[in-house]
């Protein structure tokens, strides 16, 4: 797996290598509103992530995941703040992202 120094750098390069889609957090599901679609827990694996610690602050910091869906139309990124808000995630939502941001 790939080093970055960098959260823009990583993001560059997983775009170079095929996750452009970009990702944003539902409650209980990732959502991709350019192609209109929605992906409960079951519906996407993390193929890898990377955390980032803010230069001025160490806790501001964020994680970016590399995502698929297993179906394999949609590879896309997620960036998020470090540690998913659990009042607005499902526990189903948290306990996936969970499982890789905490490595």
């Amino acid at each position: 797996m790939a080093t970055y120094t960098t959260l823009s750098e990583a993001v560059n390069d997983l775009q170079r290598r095929g996750y452009t889609d970009d990702l944003a957090l539902g409650g209980h599901c990732l959502i991709c509103d350019a192609r209109g679609v929605s992906l409960d827990p079951e519906a996407f694996e993390i193929d890898e992530f990377h955390r980032f610690e803010g230069m001025n602050d160490p806790d501001d910091q964020s994680i970016v995941y590399a995502i698929s869906s297993t179906d394999g139309r949609i590879k896309g990124i997620l960036v998020n703040a470090y540690g998913p808000d659990a009042s607005s995630l499902t526990q189903q939502m948290v306990r996936k992202l969970a499982t890789h941001g905490r490595g």
